[in-house]
C-alpha cells in the first residue's frame, strides 16, 4: 500500500531488533545474525535486512503494535499462492509465527523497459490461474484495514459488497453527502457496468499492485505485499495504472499475453475507487479530491 507520499526507498540503516525477536528467528531458521539494518519504503510494517554469520541476508516484517493478529500470516499465505503458479516471482517465505514474516532476501537492481515487459507477460499467465468462485477462503487486508473475501459466483455483487461498501461507509464523513449520493449510483449499476467482466472468470490477483510492490532483482522482477483473492484480472491493472510507475512495455506485454476485453477503459475507475477509498481511510488528503475526480468520470461514461 502506498504512503501519502508515493516513495518506497531502500536504503539501509544500522538498528537494534528486540532481542525476543531476534532469539526466536536465530532458534527457528538456524541462523546466527550479525548486522540489522532497517529498511525503508513501507507505512505500514517496520521492515529490516538480516545479515547472518553464513553470509546469507533475511528480509524480515515485523508487525507494528495495532496490527491484527494474523496481518502478516495472510501476507505469507497469498505469497505462497502466488509461487505455486510458477509464474510472478515473489520471495520465499521462510517463516511466519505471526509477529513477524521472514521472507528471503532479494538483492535490488536497476528495472529496465524488458524487466517490465517480463513483468506483464508473467502477470497476464498467473491470471490463468483461476478458481469457480470470486472471493479466498478467509479475509485478509488491504494494508491494516480488512478485506472481506467471502466466496461468490456474482462478480458485480462481489465488488459493491466486499469492496466498495466497506471501505465507503468508513470513508463517509471525510467524502461528504454528495460523494455518497454518487457512490449510491454506481453501486446500483454496477451490474450493467462489469457484466462485460464477467466472462474472464476468477483470476488470482495481486491484489495490491502498485509500483512499490515491484522489486527488481539481479536475477530478474518480482512482486512484493500481496493481498490475494480470486477477482477480475483486470482489478491488477487497474492498480497498476493508478499511481504511475508501471511504463507502457507492462501493459503492452500483458495484452500481447491475454488481449482484454471491450470495456476495459470505462471499468478501470471503477476498480481504481477501491483503493482510492482505501487511501482515504488511511491518509485522507487530497485523495479525497482524487477519489471525487475519478466518481465524476465514471458516472459520465453511461454503462453499456
Amino acid at each position: 500500500m502506498q504512503d501519502a507520499a508515493g516513495t518506497h526507498p531502500l536504503a539501509p540503516r544500522a538498528v537494534t531488533l528486540p532481542d525476543e525477536i531476534r532469539t526466536d528467528i536465530e532458534h527457528d531458521l538456524g541462523v546466527r545474525i550479525e548486522r540489522v539494518d532497517g529498511v525503508g519504503g513501507g507505512c505500514i510494517s517496520p521492515a529490516y535486512r538480516l545479515r547472518c554469520a553464513d553470509g546469507v541476508s533475511i528480509f524480515l516484517k515485523t508487525a507494528p503494535p495495532s496490527a491484527p493478529d494474523d496481518m502478516l500470516a495472510q501476507e505469507a499465505v497469498s505469497l505462497e499462492r502466488i509461487a505455486a503458479t510458477d509464474t510472478v516471482r515473489v520471495p520465499r517465505v521462510l517463516a511466519r509465527p505471526g509477529t513477524w514474516l521472514a521472507l528471503e532476501w532479494l538483492e535490488p537492481a536497476r528495472g529496465s523497459d524488458a524487466g517490465w515487459a517480463v513483468l506483464g507477460a508473467e502477470l497476464a499467465r498467473m491470471h490463468r490461474s483461476s478458481a469457480e468462485q470470486y472471493g479466498w477462503e478467509s479475509p485478509n487486508f488491504i494494508g491494516p484495514l480488512p478485506q472481506a473475501n467471502e466466496r461468490s459466483h456474482d462478480w458485480p455483487s462481489f465488488w459493491g459488497a466486499q469492496r466498495l461498501r466497506p471501505q465507503l461507509r468508513q470513508a463517509r464523513d471525510r467524502l461528504g453527502g454528495e460523494a455518497i449520493e454518487r457512490f449510491e449510483q454506481l453501486l446500483e449499476e454496477l451490474d450493467e457496468r462489469l457484466s462485460a467482466a464477467v466472462p474472464d472468470g476468477a483470476s488470482l490477483l495481486h491484489g495490491d499492485l502498485w509500483a512499490g510492490n515491484v522489486h527488481f532483482t539481479a536475477g530478474g522482477v518480482a512482486v512484493i505485499d500481496p493481498s490475494s483473492y480470486y477477482g477480475h484480472r483486470e482489478v491488477d491493472l487497474a492498480m497498476a495504472a493508478l499511481f504511475g510507475g508501471f511504463p507502457p512495455a507492462f501493459f503492452d506485454a500483458y495484452s500481447a499475453e491475454w488481449p482484454l476485453h471491450e470495456g476495459a477503459d470505462a471499468r478501470r475507475g471503477i476498480y481504481q475507487l477501491y483503493y482510492l477509498l482505501v487511501h482515504v481511510n488511511l491518509f485522507g488528503g487530497g485523495y479525497v479530491a482524487q477519489t471525487g475526480g475519478v466518481l465524476a468520470s465514471v458516472l459520465s461514461r453511461r454503462p453499456d
